[in-house]
Parts: structure tokens; C-alpha cells; sequence
């Protein structure tokens, strides 16, 4: 018996290495695409409203599918889904090294976040099918910190190899961990799917992936179109509509892709509001402060790397000392707490002007990590706990759908914020100058030299200037923000520990 328990702890490590060698592959894709982004540029020739693509395609297919994904782990197999996905996305990051124009690049990208949604559906939902309890908590803590690891070492990594090799070798570094995750999957894990399922809902996922590509794309678009684009007005109202009609689908179908009555318990939703938490507080960052960095501060690629380990090491650490504070603490008093930490790291950070020195930078970035670690190591785990684990794969999808498709939205409207507030502070120090936008969008993307080009008579401090009290304001708009989810979060998210009451009392409605 004592050999069987073994066994078996031994084959559900492996299952859990598996899938956080997957999630270090997915942070990693963002951080290290942030910190190549000047270098792709110069590659491709690029301007800065195509280069925003190279992001922006990775997370408008990701977050749109991950219901769509989430679905299918639960009906065809979450073992089946993953090693589709984690392999399929070790191959297209393989061919992002091959592509011969910027075109090409952003499709691939955009391909890479399709398999990274099966891939992380799979996998969560896997995994929640091999825990149970506060084993479960661990067990997704430990995801949270392999996430920290890629956020972590995955600019710094990132740097050295670009200033080795060139950008192509960091893609054939995450290559190289999804078949290593593809490998172990393989051999050590289970497959599983919901008894219950009947087929997946294609009416309910097909408009409801749409309503949100939709509706991604529109925000996307308008960071560099302007809301009164007639493209983007109707890729809104199409986004509208087919939600309306989502929605009258789910209402009707025996077996819903996403089960409406859900959204009755106050945690289910204190859940998904806290999905969204880290975008506006934390996302953001590794991809506007490396781009500070290096192309506005004039720091190398490797100095910013090791620059961005203070945001993102507590990462590394404390997802797992969060899982194990639930024993004596609720999840919204270290969610709440998290978030207020974090929220005070942007207020300091706000009063640290471009050309600060890495140490006065490095503590409130500190400070910022530390908080969204605590909310960060008990997302995961949340997620699933609040239905039945037969239904572990829609939780993950509708979680992280909200999660991936708000750090998408986030990263398209801070950019949009930040090219406005720069082109403000710009034209309030430069009335009588022209293209004070288009320069503001260059120095958005890092790119200082070709501001000064468009503007020949300013010189670059008074850009810099510019850009950094643009920065500054923007980060005070976040620190609110922050506090206002901290608020909502402890009000919503019930106050007691995940458990298996919280899945009997939405038993019911999960198969209603």
C-alpha cells in the first residue's frame, strides 16, 4: 500500500512539472517578445503601430480561445488537449526563427496563442482532476510560481541571448521547454474527461470566441485608430451583437459552454473580478518598462533583464507561501492585502522620473512584485474550486478568458493612455510644433531616435521629459485603479477557505 502511495505521489509530481515547465513557456513568449521587441524592429524595418502586432497577436488569439480550449479538455480529453497544445506551441515558436517578414511574424504569434490556450486548459483542468483540497491550493501555487520564474529570468535570459546571438535563440529556448513539458506529459499523465459532457455547445463557443475577438481586435485597433474609426465602431457593435446572441444560446442549450447561473454566487464572481486584478496592476509593466528601458533611459538589453528581476522574483517565492497562508487566512484578506502592497508600489514608482538610477527604480518594482504574488499563488486554485472538478476545464476557461483577455485589453488601453498623456505633456511644451503625435507613438514604442526625427528642432531631453511625466501620470491612474479592485475583491470573494462546500453549493446549477 505504502509503495502504491508512493507511486502514485511520484507519477502526480510529474504531471505537475509537466504542466509548470508549460506555464513557465507562457510568460516567457510575453517577457521575452517585450525585450526583443526593438531588436524584431530592426530586423523587419518596422513601424511602431505594426510592431505593437507582435504582442498584441499572441494575446487577442490566447484569450479569445481559452474557453473554446477549456471545453474541449472537458469533453475530448484534458490529456489529449495538452500535448496538443504544449507541442503544437513548441513548433510555432520554432518557426517564429524562420519567418521572413513582420506579416508572417504576428501570424505565427497569433498561432502560438491558439495552441497556448489549449495547452493551458488542459493542463490546469489535468491537474485540478489529480488534487483535491488544500493539495490543490499547493499544487496551483506552484504553477503561480513557475509563471514567477518565466516573468522572472525571462528578460534577463532574454537579454543575454539577444546580445549573444541575436532575438531568434530566446523562441528556440522556449521551444526547447514545451517539448521538454510535451515529453513528460506524455509519459506520466492521466487522461480524463467530464462524465457528463455531451459534445461541446459550437453555436455557444464559435459566437462567443468571435464576441471576443471582436471585440480585442476593436480595442486594439483603436489604440492606434482612434475610437470614432469606422472599422472599429463595428467591430464593436459585431462584438455587441454576438454577445446578445451568446448569451440567448446559453439561456437555451441543454449542455451551455459557460453555465450563466454561475455568475448567482457572489464568489464565482469575486473570482473572475479578481482574474483581472493583475493586468492594470503588473502585466502592463513587462511590457512598458523594458521598453522604458532600453529605448528611452538608453540601457542594454541585459542591464534592463536584470533590472525587471525585481518586479518579478517575488514570483518566484510567494504564489507558495500564499497557497500555505490559507491554512490561518482567507483568500480576500491576502488577495486584498496583495493588491493594497501593489498599489502602493505604483505610487512610489510614479515618483520615479526616466533616468533614475536601477536602484531607485529597483525597490518600488520590488514592492509591486511582492504584492501581486500574494493574489497571484491563489488564483489558479479559486478558479476551480468554486464547480465541480467533472467541470474543472470550463472553470479554467472562463477564468482564464478573463484573466488573458483583460491583460490583452489592459495592454492596449494603458498604450493608448500613454501615447495620449505623452502627446499632451508634448504639445503643452512644444504648441507650435508639428507631429507631436506621431513622435509621442514612437517614444511609446522605445524609439527616441525616430521621435527626434520627426520633431528635428526639440531635443531628446525635452522628449524624455515628455514621455517620463506621461509615464509618471499614467502610473498614478493604475495605483487607483488597484485600489479600487483591492476594494472590490474583498467584497465579493467570499472570506472563507476553498473547499468542498463551495462545490457542493454550486453542484446544482453546474448541471442545471
Amino acid at each position: 500500500m505504502t509503495l502504491c502511495n508512493a507511486t502514485d505521489a511520484a507519477q502526480k509530481t510529474m504531471i505537475l512539472l509537466a504542466v509548470c515547465i508549460a506555464a513557465i513557456t507562457m510568460p516567457l513568449n510575453f517577457t521575452a517578445a517585450a525585450v526583443a521587441l526593438p531588436a524584431i524592429g530592426r530586423t523587419f524595418g518596422a513601424d511602431p503601430l505594426a510592431l505593437n502586432w507582435v504582442t498584441n497577436a499572441f494575446m487577442l488569439t490566447f484569450g479569445s480561445c481559452l474557453m473554446l480550449a477549456g471545453a474541449l479538455a472537458d469533453s475530448y480529453g484534458r490529456k489529449r488537449v495538452f500535448l496538443a497544445g504544449v507541442s503544437t506551441f513548441a513548433m510555432l515558436s520554432a518557426g517564429l526563427t524562420l519567418a521572413p517578414s513582420l506579416l508572417w511574424f504576428d501570424l505565427f504569434r497569433a498561432a502560438q496563442g491558439i495552441a497556448a490556450a489549449a495547452a493551458f486548459s488542459g493542463g490546469m483542468s489535468a491537474l485540478a482532476q489529480e488534487f483535491e483540497g488544500h493539495e490543490r491550493m499547493r499544487a496551483f501555487s506552484f504553477v503561480g510560481s513557475s509563471f514567477g520564474i518565466g516573468l522572472a529570468f525571462g528578460p534577463v535570459a532574454s537579454g543575454l541571448l539577444i546580445a549573444a546571438f541575436g532575438w531568434p535563440t530566446i523562441f528556440l529556448m522556449i521551444t526547447a521547454l514545451a517539448a521538454i513539458s510535451t515529453v513528460i506529459g506524455l509519459r506520466f499523465m492521466h487522461e480524463s474527461r467530464n462524465p457528463q459532457a455531451a459534445g461541446i455547445d459550437w453555436r455557444g463557443a464559435l459566437t462567443f470566441t468571435w464576441a471576443l475577438t471582436a471585440f480585442t481586435y476593436a480595442v486594439l485597433k483603436a489604440a492606434a485608430s482612434g475610437w470614432s474609426d469606422a472599422w472599429v465602431i463595428a467591430m464593436l457593435i459585431g462584438a455587441l451583437l454576438s454577445l446578445v446572441v451568446f448569451v440567448q444560446i446559453e439561456r437555451r442549450v441543454a449542455h451551455p459552454m459557460l453555465d450563466l447561473t454561475l455568475f448567482r454566487y457572489p464568489r464565482f464572481v469575486g473570482v473572475q473580478l479578481l482574474a483581472a486584478a493583475p493586468a492594470y496592476a503588473f502585466v502592463v509593466l513587462l511590457l512598458l518598462l523594458p521598453i522604458r528601458f532600453v529605448g528611452i533611459d538608453g540601457m542594454s538589453e541585459i542591464d534592463a533583464g536584470r533590472l525587471m528581476i525585481a518586479l518579478s522574483s517575488p514570483l518566484l517565492v510567494l504564489p507558495v507561501v500564499a497557497g500555505a497562508l490559507t491554512r490561518w487566512l482567507s483568500p480576500s484578506t491576502i488577495c486584498s492585502i496583495g493588491l493594497l502592497i501593489c498599489a502602493c508600489g505604483l505610487f512610489w514608482l510614479s515618483h520615479e522620473p526616466a533616468g533614475s538610477t536601477p536602484m531607485a527604480l529597483a525597490l518600488p518594482m520590488l514592492v509591486i512584485g511582492v504584492g501581486i504574488s500574494l493574489p497571484w499563488g491563489l488564483m489558479d486554485g479559486l478558479a476551480v474550486s468554486v464547480v465541480p472538478k467533472e467541470r474543472a476545464g470550463m472553470a479554467t476557461g472562463i477564468f482564464s478568458t478573463t484573466r488573458v483577455a483583460g491583460e490583452g485589453v489592459a495592454v492596449a488601453l494603458v498604450t493608448a493612455v500613454l501615447s495620449a498623456l505623452t502627446t499632451g505633456h508634448l504639445t503643452d511644451a512644444l504648441p507650435q510644433a508639428a507631429g507631436v503625435s506621431n513622435a509621442a507613438q514612437h517614444l511609446v514604442t522605445g524609439d527616441l531616435s525616430g521621435a527626434a526625427s520627426i520633431l528635428p528642432g526639440v531635443g531628446q531631453a525635452t522628449l524624455i521629459v515628455g514621455y517620463s511625466d506621461a509615464f509618471s501620470t499614467l502610473l498614478l491612474i493604475l495605483t487607483t485603479i488597484t485600489l479600487a479592485t483591492a476594494a472590490v475583491v474583498f467584497m465579493f470573494l467570499d472570506r472563507g477557505t476553498p473547499g468542498d462546500d463551495d462545490r457542493a453549493q454550486l453542484q446544482q446549477p453546474a448541471q442545471a
